[in-house]
């Protein structure tokens, strides 16, 4: 959508369309609301001032985009929001060209335009990268190493700071506000340019008052980090307000220089409902428009993470050596409950899981428990801290990989596949599972009491059901044979797996074995052994990626005790990013789902 010749008027009706578009399709699809409520002014006027075509338009975590999408030929293709075959909620290359990169973990977009910077410097060209990021991505530290280089080299590159919750500056009456609104405008900057020209030719005396002076008023500015980190500075200006962004963005685009334009926004502006510091508005499932009640599907039993919140939280009023943190997922990892009970011994340390980690591990050498909460996407950014910090020194670290699995509608940059893949390589770490209710208890008692790093998983939503055999405390390395078939057959589940394994078992007519593995590293060899002895195939069932997963983990084990009449096949996912959509969907587009399983199984 061209929009370089409207009138202020239009723009601002195009806002209220575009937000208006984008309430219908959440309301009914779920989605990122509040977030890109906020930032509909901000996109508008980037596509205003900037041509998309040729200048990256980055976005940090991507999840606000969505009218960056309105604007740029996907208005028909909204309403496939966040649906199999339909368009991401996050940007993405191969959808679109206007999308510059892949996105869905936060702190990135400032590197990225630095890099584009970089190359753009190197071809000759006239662009300039446009990265929009939101305060809260502020708290990595992947932000400011970028800002440190891109002070340095000062590559023409404009940072669009969304401040939704005047984090990072709060303007205190007139005089500031003032100063921001002048600070905004093309005079300051060119004001501000000739009394450096001016400060060039002073003797030194007057230039040591000048430079006092000049150091005076940037402590009474909001800018002052980033001018001392070398970038120029706009704003804080409202958000909200099209003509000053639009004249800010001018200014920045004229200056050539890097520079940060500070605009403060309000979370779901324009549904009153979800204006505000609401976290429940930022990612929603399907609800009513006019009384915001959400319209998914009721369910009686708990998800795995209610189920960790409630028995971390009994343990932790049993036990004062335990602590925690999560890395800005309160609510979505259940810690938020800890945090109110004890806000003194758990954290929510913002975005930044590599600081999550080493702190705790911090605390085990004092003798404390921490137990870390982080969805598993997430986790895989404080790889090197886990190895470095956790378990170099097997500390009592205790690892609760939440959204294990397949996540739906986030898709490829947010699915659970990995974790078991990287955590298996590293010594001195034990990683298991829960396939129930009461198997989270177990998990959760069994973490205290270990001595040196574990982890355990469990998916998003509730566990599948297992039948009517109910889990018992978890014992170092133990597996447990939930069920003694009559035929050669063994269905191995991890975690939620054994769920899976059950289903699939309802659809044959044979008596299969069906065996919870609880544990991947260490296995129970000898459990394993005796199950040779009697089921010559075994199928394998874990919500985790093949490679290097349950899967290779087994046949490793059967290459190793020189097992040969043993044949396995491994049902998790195949080498690929599993697309966005719903689970259940995607299970079926993987040939993955219980009754598909089944079939397979029954031609072989």
């Amino acid at each position: 959508m061209d929009i370089k010749n409207f009138k202020t008027e239009e723009l601002e009706n195009l806002c209220g369309e575009i937000r208006a578009k984008i309430i219908e399709v959440v309301s009914r699809n779920g989605g990122h609301l509040s977030s890109n409520m906020g930032a509909v002014e901000l996109i508008v006027a980037m596509h205003y001032v900037f041509d998309a075509k040729n200048n990256p338009f980055i976005f940090d975590v991507s999840h606000q985009s969505y009218a960056h999408k309105l604007l740029t030929d996907r208005w028909d293709k909204f309403d496939t929001l966040r649906q199999i075959d339909g368009i991401s909620g996050y940007t993405k290359p191969s959808e679109s060209p206007y999308d510059y990169f892949v996105a869905g973990h936060s702190s990135t977009s400032i590197s990225l335009a630095v890099g584009a910077a970089k190359a753009i410097k190197l071809k000759g060209e006239d662009r300039v990268p446009v990265a929009l990021i939101g305060d809260g991505a502020m708290s990595a530290g992947m932000a400011y190493e970028a800002l440190n280089e891109l002070g340095d080299r000062k590559y023409p590159v404009v940072v669009i700071l969304n401040d939704n919750e005047m984090s990072i500056s709060k303007p205190i009456g007139a005089i500031s506000k003032y100063l921001s609104q002048a600070m905004a405008g093309q005079f300051y900057q060119k004001f501000k340019s000739r009394v450096e020209k001016v400060l060039d030719y002073l003797p030194e005396s007057a230039m040591y008052m000048a430079k006092r002076f000049e150091e005076g008023f940037k402590l009474i500015t909001p800018g002052m980090l980033f001018e001392e980190l070398g970038l120029e500075y706009i704003g804080p200006i409202d958000g909200h307000n099209l003509p000053a962004l639009i004249s800010a963005l001018k200014t920045a685009k004229k200056l050539k220089k890097p520079v940060i334009v500070h605009a403060q926004t309000i979370k779901g502006k324009g549904y009153i409902k979800a204006e505000g510091q609401f976290e429940k508005w930022h990612g929603v499932s399907p609800f009513n428009v006019e009384s915001g009640e959400s319209i998914s599907i009721k369910t009686s039993k708990k998800s795995a993470t209610a189920l960790f919140s409630e028995a971390l939280l009994d343990l932790a009023k049993a036990k004062e050596s335990v602590v925690g943190v999560t890395a800005a997922m309160p609510s979505g990892t259940g810690m938020d409950e800890l945090i109110r009970e004890f806000p003194d011994r758990f954290w929510d340390v913002a975005i930044a899981e590599q600081h999550a980690v080493t702190s705790m591990c911090a605390m085990a050498k004092e003798g404390f428990k921490p137990f870390v909460a982080i969805y598993s996407t997430f986790l895989q950014r404080a790889y090197d801290q886990i190895i470095h910090d956790a378990c170099l020194m097997n500390l009592n670290v205790a690892f609760a990989i939440d959204r294990a699995g397949i996540v739906g509608e986030d898709g490829e940059t947010h699915q659970g596949a990995f974790d078991i893949s990287y955590l298996n390589a590293i010594p001195n770490i034990t990683l298991f599972a829960p396939r129930d209710d009461i198997g989270m208890k177990y998990a959760v008692e069994f973490a205290y009491e270990h001595k040196g790093v574990c982890a355990f998983r469990y998916p998003r939503g509730s566990f599948i059901s297992c039948g009517k055999v109910k889990s018992k405390p978890f014992l170092l390395g133990q597996g447990e044979i939930l069920h003694k078939g009559e035929s050669d057959t063994a269905f191995i589940g991890y975690g939620n797996g054994v769920g899976k394994a059950h289903e699939c078992a309802k659809f044959l007519d044979e008596d299969i074995t069906i065996v919870d593995l609880r544990f991947v590293k260490p296995i129970d060899k000898r459990l394993l052994k005796q199950l040779s002895l009697t089921c010559k195939r075994w199928y394998i069932f874990s919500d985790s990626a093949k490679s290097g997963g349950v899967g290779e983990i087994l046949s490793g084990f059967l290459n190793e005790e020189g097992i040969k009449d043993v044949t396995l096949k491994s049902f998790e996912y195949r080498d690929i990013f599993i697309q966005h959509g719903d689970t259940a969907k995607i299970e079926e587009r993987l040939g993955l789902s219980p009754k598909l399983l089944a079939e397979k199984i029954s031609i072989l």
